[in-house]
C-alpha cells in the first residue's frame, strides 16, 4: 500500500475516541476458511481522546480478518518502518480502520 500524507499525530488528531496499537507481539490463523487470525498487543497500546493520547492501557488479545480489517480502512497515514521480518525491513502506513475486534484484555507483557 502506498499509503498516505498524513503523520501518525495528525492522525490522532482527528479521533474522539479511540485505542492506537502501535506493536503487534504475534499472530496465529484460527480459522483458514475465513481468514480469521488471533494475536497480541504488545508494548504499545493507548487511549486516544479528543485528539490526543491519553494513558496507556492493557495489552489485548484480537480476533480479525485481514481481509475485514482492510475494507474496515478510513485512512491511511505517511508509510513508516515498522520492523523486521524475515530479515527484511518492513514499510507500512499506519492504519485508521472503523472497527477491530479486540476480544479481550491480557496480562501479557
Amino acid at each position: 500500500m502506498d499509503g498516505g500524507t498524513d503523520d501518525l499525530e495528525a492522525l490522532i488528531a482527528g479521533f474522539d475516541r479511540g485505542v492506537l496499537i502501535s506493536r503487534f507481539w504475534y499472530s496465529r490463523m484460527l480459522e483458514p476458511q475465513r481468514l480469521l487470525v488471533t494475536g497480541l498487543t504488545r508494548d504499545g497500546t493507548f487511549f486516544i481522546e479528543k485528539g490526543k493520547i491519553v494513558e496507556p492501557l492493557r495489552n489485548f488479545r484480537w480476533n480479525d480478518s485481514p481481509l475485514s480489517v482492510l475494507a474496515k480502512v478510513v485512512a491511511l497515514g505517511k508509510p513508516q518502518r515498522a520492523g523486521l521480518s524475515r530479515g527484511r525491513v518492513m514499510v507500512v502506513p499506519p492504519l485508521v480502520v472503523s472497527e477491530f475486534e479486540l476480544a479481550s484484555s491480557s496480562d501479557a507483557v
